[in-house]
């Protein structure tokens, strides 16, 4: 069946960085794609980033623009999440999440999730 998984996340320091992976298997993810969400504690998830199925277009929310970045591997069916600068206010349970063809920032648009991994920025 299908599955994403993520990795990557932990407690970081205000400031610093990390690498976030969600791997698909199952069936290839070449003509999908991927977001990124976010849920803390008490709030709706939120979107914070999307990317097309080759790549060619990146959206971010306002918060994490300049900071976090997108990406993705068809070779691996992977994406990415790379975030620097890291504030306290990123603290969340990340999940990715993948639909056909382009990203969108709504969450009900996308087929497929992942489970979540919790990053902890400390201030």
């Amino acid at each position: 069946q299908v599955q994403l998984v993520e990795s990557g996340g932990g407690l970081v320091q205000a400031g610093g960085s990390l690498r976030l992976s969600c791997a698909g298997s199952g069936r290839t993810f070449i003509n999908y794609g991927w977001g990124w969400f976010r849920q803390a504690p008490g709030k709706e998830r939120e979107f914070v980033a999307a990317i097309t199925w080759n790549g060619g277009n990146t959206y971010y929310a306002d918060s994490v623009k300049g900071r976090f970045t997108i990406s993705r591997d068809n070779a691996e069916n992977t994406v990415y999440l790379q975030m620097n600068s890291l504030k306290p206010e990123d603290t969340a349970v990340y999940y990715c999440a993948a639909r056909w063809d382009s990203g969108s920032v709504r969450s009900h648009e996308y087929a497929y999730w992942g489970q979540g991994t919790q990053v902890t920025v400390s201030s």
